[in-house]
Parts: structure tokens; C-alpha cells; sequence
């Protein structure tokens, strides 16, 4: 579904990103971890468009996508979350929805636009809320749900985009052991049909979750398998936890 090949970003004399080749397999949940500073961040920009790599090539299927800006990307049924959250406090989960909605028709950049209008898009809105668990909170507005709930809102505007490849930027950043625990549940579901890549420094949701697990360490490939082969490389615990 995913891959990359010599795929380098250098910001001024500092390599963030050093001759990656990385290879998502369609249908997988892929996991990208690492110490802080190993370049996640940077690699996870750089497959969604957001930022353009110095050097290498990133490809979508059989397609080379390599710098295609976020939008574009995002027409290729590429989505994805952001590790900071971000959304209209007076909005409601319906009406984020409906606004995400409207974008994928003609009607994307008219700025009036009809309460008539915006509810054709009703329905499907409050589907993608049953599916993320926020079916009963449709009508609040964003600035008053919990923390957790505002991720899976998030999550409900990236399905939004019916998206082939759904990439999750830290889904359990900040989040309690309940709303972790519902989050794992609810990225399983929506995984069904998509390919799910994930960064996430929680090991625990990256065990439950990830069919394959990317250690990156200095923007270099460290270690790459299963996930219970992966935590126990001796190379994978000493970038973690240093050596004795």
C-alpha cells in the first residue's frame, strides 16, 4: 500500500530522516516507534505530504507520490490525525462532520452555504459518530467534550475522507487508561477494509494493535518485525534504555 526508498530529509546540516525504505503492507496496522528525536515525526510528515524530502521517493500503491502536497494526498484516499488536537470549540460533532463532508463534493470552497445544504449530509455524519462512539454526543459542541472523546471526533473527520490508507499521529497522547483502552477497540474497528500506519509511545497500545513494528533511532531504521520480536532485540532496548 506504502513504501519508501532512500527516503532522506536534511533540515540546514542536521539529517532528521536517513535513507529510509520502508514498506507498508495493504491491510497491515504498522506501528512507528522510537526514542524521542528518531525522527518519527519527521518520516510520518514526509508520507502525508506535509513536509518534501531532500532525497528518495515515497509511493502509494504503484504510484510515486513523493512531495504531492496534503490535499492532493488526501484525494488519493490518504487520511490522517495530528498529535495536537485542533477543532472548533463551538461546533458540534455533527456539524464538524457535515463541514468534512461537503469538502469531498463541488461545494468544498462556497463559503455560504444553506442550513438545507449542510444537512444533506446529515445522515452520513451521524453514522461516522456511531462508528467512533459519539452517536449520543452529536449535538454537543466540540469545546465541551472530553479529551479523549475530542480524539475520536478527530478520528470520525479522518474517516470522513473514506480513506484507503489512515495514518495516526500519538491516537493515545495525553489520554487516561480508559480512554486508552477504548481507543485501541475503536482503531481495530475502524482498520477493517484500510491500512492503518501509527506512531505511538505507548508499547502496550503498540503490542495490542500493530501487525508490524519500524524502530527508528537518529531517522534510521533500527529494527523492523513482529512486535514481540522487536522488543526483544538488544538493540531495541539499549536505544530505549541506554546501556549498563
Amino acid at each position: 500500500m506504502l513504501s519508501t526508498s532512500g527516503l532522506t530529509k536534511v533540515f540546514g546540516g542536521f539529517t532528521a530522516v536517513n535513507d529510509v525504505d520502508l514498506v507498508v503492507a495493504e491491510g497491515a496496522i504498522h506501528a512507528l516507534v522510537g526514542p524521542n528525536g528518531a525522527g518519527k515525526t519527521t518520516l510520518f510528515n514526509l508520507l502525508t505530504g506535509f513536509l518534501s524530502p531532500t532525497s528518495g521517493t515515497v509511493r502509494l500503491g504503484d504510484r510515486e507520490v513523493t512531495g504531492l502536497p496534503p490535499e492532493r494526498m488526501a484525494h488519493l484516499g490518504v487520511a490522517r490525525s495530528f498529535q495536537i488536537a485542533s477543532l472548533f470549540d463551538q461546533l458540534t460533532s455533527r456539524e464538524h462532520l457535515e463541514l468534512a463532508l461537503q469538502s469531498l463534493t463541488g461545494r468544498g470552497r462556497v463559503f455560504w452555504r444553506s442550513e438545507v445544504q449542510m444537512h444533506r449530509f446529515s445522515g452520513r455524519a451521524l453514522e461516522l459518530l456511531d462508528e467512533v462512539g459519539l452517536a449520543d454526543q452529536a449535538d454537543q459542541p466540540a469545546g465541551t467534550l472530553a479529551y479523549g472523546r475530542k480524539r475520536a471526533l478527530e478520528l470520525a473527520l479522518a474517516l470522513a475522507l473514506d480513506p484507503r490508507l489512515l495514518l495516526l499521529d500519538e491516537p493515545t497522547a495525553g489520554m487516561g487508561i480508559e480512554d486508552i483502552s477504548r481507543t485501541i477497540d475503536l482503531v481495530r474497528r475502524v482498520a477493517a477494509g484500510r491500512t492503518v500506519v501509527l506512531v505511538d509511545h505507548n508499547m502496550d497500545v503498540v503490542g495490542a494493535l500493530a501487525d508490524r513494528v519500524t524502530v527508528l533511532q537518529q531517522g534510521q531504521i533500527l529494527a523492523e518485525g513482529p512486535y514481540e520480536q522487536v522488543r526483544q532485540d538488544p538493540r531495541v532496548i539499549t536505544a530505549y534504555l541506554g546501556e549498563d
